[in-house]
């Protein structure tokens, strides 16, 4: 029996989308292919592999109109959209090209220890499961699973429910190269699926919520399986007085309300010193109410509408409770539905304070509040207050804001920009805190996660090891 979802559009509210999903008693079978194809997936080398995988990205700029509307219509945002493609393509290139580079082993070496020889050596981790979200479908379904199809590893990628229409014309690109087709598998289906795929999984790479992936560790330590865990955010941008006001709110424009706040790496706090608190204020306003909905038509504005129902709810809940304790919107200030879908202006709040749910729990909407700090060392400790420890920025003059940069608890932090980490993939960085579990998936080592590593150590002599027990006489 085939089971169907029906999906949403973010635009209009109307669930226009059917999706046939992938029974969780199906991945078994799944996974038996893959595994059959790995050997000579790994035997190929890291150099074929490479091939294979330009090839593919060939194969994804052939349908990349096909893609991008499909993005488009999942997400309900234009701009994103073609920005995720380009970016997924960019990153698939990039590990085309350095993996061979990366995977080659180190010359082996006399031990210090001992009077011996090491030969270091790694073997893939075997399959790999990617659990992807939805706010940046193609790329968050790819970022994993391409490193780890570069590393030798097979995979089998569920990307979020909520935004599926994606699918199928990714599928396309696979079929189309036959090698890639035997050790790469995209499922459809929502958590029952998830799950199953833990359960047939030799690791298990994951995307979104807290509470989602602490069910997903505890499920992977019961199999004594690796997780890779990128989980929420609540960033924070530490705004010191000295800096360029009018560039420093257009930076955390673009970084809290791009994709409408809809990112684990949005600027979700502005922590401003004291004497620039107002001027500050008023200028994120400006810019915040400078910025449209892409309503009625995409490009109407910039403004992409809430893609999940659910986290319109949440932020409609929060939104009440700051202002229930005396929060005022500069800009903004509610969720509306225009055409059946849910939207949120640009929001800058001001007179928060550090217990409002705004404050503390995961916004992932186009909000910003807005707090005045008495220096420096009151920015860093509400900034360091949350659970999540992702990422977050410093803007100030430059020896100052490098040094309170490296007070913040998370793993990727902005120097007079904002949520670069969006842009530069190539700078190693773990999640602090709640934030994540597991090595970098940015930077070199991020294929690295992929290996299991082995040491071959040779004893070039055939005399007796005086440690061994002594012969009778």
């Amino acid at each position: 029996m085939t089971h169907i979802l029906k999906i949403r559009n973010p635009r209009t509210g109307a669930y226009d989308y059917e999706l046939a999903i992938t029974a969780p008693e199906e991945l078994s079978g799944v996974a038996t292919r893959l595994r059959g194809h790995a050997l000579e997936w790994e035997a190929a080398g890291a150099d074929a592999r490479a091939t294979v995988l330009a090839r593919w990205k060939d194969a994804l700029l052939a349908e990349r109109t096909n893609l991008i509307d499909a993005l488009i219509v999942d997400t309900g945002r234009k701009r994103e959209s073609i920005m995720e493609f380009d970016s997924a393509i960019g990153n698939i290139a990039r590990w085309a090209e350095r993996a061979p580079m990366l995977l080659t082993e180190a010359p082996s070496r006399d031990s210090i220890v001992r009077p011996m020889k090491l030969t270091a050596a790694s073997t893939p981790l075997g399959l790999i499961a990617v659990i992807s979200p939805w706010n940046f479908p193609m790329l968050l379904a790819l970022i994993d699973a391409v490193p780890a199809l570069a590393a030798g590893c097979t995979v089998i990628v569920k990307p979020s429910e909520v935004t599926p229409r994606f699918i199928e014309p990714l599928r396309r690109t696979i079929a189309c190269v036959p090698e890639l087709a035997n050790v790469l598998h995209i499922v459809a289906g929502g958590a029952a699926t998830g799950a199953a795929m833990i359960d047939v999984a030799d690791a298990v790479c994951f995307t979104g919520s807290v509470a989602t992936g602490r069910v997903i560790a505890r499920h992977c330590a019961e199999r004594l399986i690796p997780a890779f865990l990128e989980l929420g955010g609540k960033d924070a941008a530490i705004v010191l007085d000295g800096v360029d006001i009018a560039r420093t709110a257009r930076a955390i424009a673009w970084g809290g309300l791009a994709n409408a706040g809809q990112s684990c790496l949005s600027i979700e706090r502005v922590l401003v010193e004291a004497p620039i608190f107002k001027s500050f204020s008023e200028a994120l306003a400006a810019e915040a109410n400078a910025l449209e909905l892409a309503y009625p038509s995409l490009d109407d504005g910039v403004i992409g509408p809430m893609i999940a129902e659910r986290q319109a709810e949440t932020i409609s809940k929060q939104l009440d409770d700051a202002f229930t304790k005396g929060a005022t919107a500069l800009s903004g200030g509610k969720i509306e539905n225009f055409g059946g879908g849910l939207w949120c202006k640009p929001t800058v709040l001001t007179n928060v304070t550090a217990d409002m749910k705004i404050m503390t729990d995961e916004t992932f909407g186009p909000v910003l509040p807005v707090m005045a700090c008495r220096g420096q060392e009151h920015a860093l400790q509400i900034a360091n207050s949350t659970e999540f420890g992702l990422s977050g920025a410093v803007f100030g003059p430059r020896e100052t804001a490098d040094a309170v940069a490296r007070l913040m608890d998370c793993g990727a932090i902005s120097i007079n920009d904002a949520a670069l980490t969006a842009i530069v993939h190539d700078g190693e960085k773990q999640a602090f805190k709640h934030s994540g579990l597991g090595a970098s998936r940015m930077g070199d080592s991020s294929i690295a996660r992929f290996r299991r590593r082995r040491i071959l150590i040779e004893n070039p002599s055939l005399s007796n090891d005086p440690w061994w027990f002594q012969a009778r006489p």
